[in-house]
């Protein structure tokens, strides 16, 4: 395992440095002062705090095209494959966005196989096995498939939904508990999930880099208590000090129909909504606790995340009342 081994000489690629979790995950590197490049396609929306650190460089490319990807790995040890492409504005544009997702991940892959790239650190999904799963969560199965497929040694790790400020699973939750003290939900709002804090799962992702015994493995990650969305819901609403909301559940409402529903009360485009609602019609509780035994933390309850997530929002009706 001594090849696998991070140096302090030693450069990590991020890709998908601008995303939720990637944007993040570079203040981390940052304070570890861990030598970081980063792959973007646009270099403007680096942060400028980030984009000057000395230990910081920036490369321009497109892993559709790909453009740039061979420059950007030349002399790295270990990369970041955070990029996960969910729908636009329209609904119908799943398929679209998985196919260039595919695109994306062999084009990565062709290139660190030829350029000597130790290690892979992919962050996927839960929940993505079985035959009845999404097209949502079978795209990140499939993307696992190809990260872990090529030369380096690749780290899997697989998350439920994660509560951050910004990450698109997070936002439909608190808008639809700011916005509706009554609600009529579908049956999905009883799935069983594993929620877990932003904050644990920088945690795992630097963790796996500095511990080369998580390499050639996949894992699965996951927060405090295992959560019905209905509890998620009223959990929010008690942080917040709403009162407790109402919720029926109908079976008529479809994924798609749910889409348009969160699409109408929230700022969350149906395009977003509806891979991810489909997503929550299975159950993503973890498997196992194995990488505990490599990353022991102190795991963040649901509630003291949604507090942290909100603490960011200086303003909209998701601020914290202090």
């Amino acid at each position: 395992m001594e090849c696998l081994e991070l140096s302090s000489e030693d450069k990590v690629l991020v890709v998908g440095a601008t995303g939720f979790v990637g944007s993040r995950l570079l203040s981390e590197l940052v304070k570890k002062n861990i030598r970081s490049r980063l792959f973007v396609r646009d270099p403007a929306r680096v942060t400028e705090g980030i984009a000057s650190d000395k230990y910081v460089e920036v490369f321009q490319g497109d892993l559709v095209s790909g453009r740039g990807i061979k420059d950007a790995l030349r002399g790295i040890h270990s990369a970041y494959y955070l990029v996960h492409s969910l729908g636009g504005k329209s609904v119908f544009k799943d398929a679209e966005y998985a196919e260039r997702d595919r695109t994306a991940a062999a084009n990565f892959m062709a290139a660190a196989d030829a350029s000597g790239l130790r290690r892979i650190i992919y962050l996927g999904g839960l929940g993505e096995k079985g035959d009845n799963i999404s097209e949502h969560l079978r795209n990140r199965a499939e993307i696992a498939e190809i990260i872990s497929s090529g030369k380096p040694s690749a780290t899997v790790l697989r998350a439920a939904i994660i509560i951050g400020a910004g990450g698109a699973s997070f936002e439909m939750l608190r808008y639809l508990v700011e916005r509706l003290p009554v609600m009529v939900c579908p049956r999905w709002i009883d799935t069983r999930m594993q929620p877990v804090a932003i904050k644990d799962v920088l945690a795992y992702l630097v963790g796996c880099l500095l511990n080369p015994l998580t390499a050639g493995q996949a894992f699965d990650i996951g927060g405090k208590e295992i959560l019905t969305y209905r509890e998620m819901m009223h959990l929010y609403a008690e942080v917040r000090g709403l009162p407790r909301r109402i919720i029926f559940t109908v079976p008529f409402l479809t994924p798609l129909l749910s889409a348009y529903w969160v699409d109408l009360v929230t700022p969350i485009a149906s395009g977003i909504a509806h891979p991810l609602i489909k997503g929550l019609k299975n159950g993503v509780v973890c498997s196992d606790d194995r990488i505990d035994a490599f990353i022991p933390m102190k795991k963040t309850a649901f509630q003291e995340a949604v507090i942290l997530a909100l603490s960011e929002e200086k303003a909209g009706p998701g601020a914290k009342r202090l």
